[in-house]
C-alpha cells in the first residue's frame, strides 16, 4: 500500500504502457467525440493530421487506466480534486505505445485533517518515439501513513 509519505517531490515514476488500436480510437470517438478525423479514414487521411487520431479524451482516459493500474489501485487514494492544464503535444495514432510517468510536483499535508494530504503530479504520456503526447497536473488526496 502506498500512502502520502511514499512520494518524494522530485520523484519520477513509470506507471505503466499502453497501446492503441484503430478500433479503439474509432470507437472512443463514435461514442464521446465523433469528429472526422477521429472516426473516417477518408475524412482523416485529407485532414491536417494525415490519418486517423484519438481524441484528446480518450489519451485522458488511457492516462487515468494508467494512473490507476499504476498507482492508485495500490494506494491509500481517497479521490482527487481535480486535474489542471491538460495539454495534448502530439496526436495519438493507431498502433502508438503509450507509456505514463509521473513526478511529484507539490506534497502537502492536510492541516485539518491530519490523516491525508494531496499530491499534484506531472502526469506525461510518452509515446514509442519517446515524444510526450499529452501533460496534465493531477491531484490526488491520499491518506498518510498510519502510526
Amino acid at each position: 500500500m502506498l500512502y502520502f509519505e511514499d512520494f518524494p517531490i522530485g520523484e519520477r515514476r513509470k506507471f505503466g504502457t499502453r497501446s492503441v488500436t484503430e478500433d479503439e480510437i474509432m470507437g472512443f470517438a463514435r461514442d464521446f467525440d465523433p469528429q472526422p478525423f477521429h472516426t473516417d479514414r477518408a475524412a482523416a487521411e485529407a485532414s491536417i493530421y494525415g490519418g486517423i487520431i484519438a481524441s484528446g479524451w480518450h489519451t485522458c482516459s488511457i492516462a487515468m487506466r494508467l494512473i490507476c493500474d499504476g498507482f492508485l489501485l495500490d494506494s491509500a487514494s481517497l479521490g482527487s480534486p481535480g486535474v489542471d492544464e491538460v495539454r495534448w503535444k502530439k496526436p495519438v495514432r493507431p498502433g502508438d505505445a503509450l507509456t505514463l510517468f509521473g513526478t511529484t510536483t507539490i506534497a502537502k499535508a492536510s492541516t485539518s485533517k491530519p490523516d491525508r494530504g494531496v499530491l499534484t503530479n506531472l502526469m506525461e504520456l510518452v509515446n514509442q518515439n519517446g515524444e510526450v503526447v499529452m501533460t496534465m497536473h493531477a491531484m490526488t488526496m491520499i491518506g498518510r501513513r498510519p502510526a
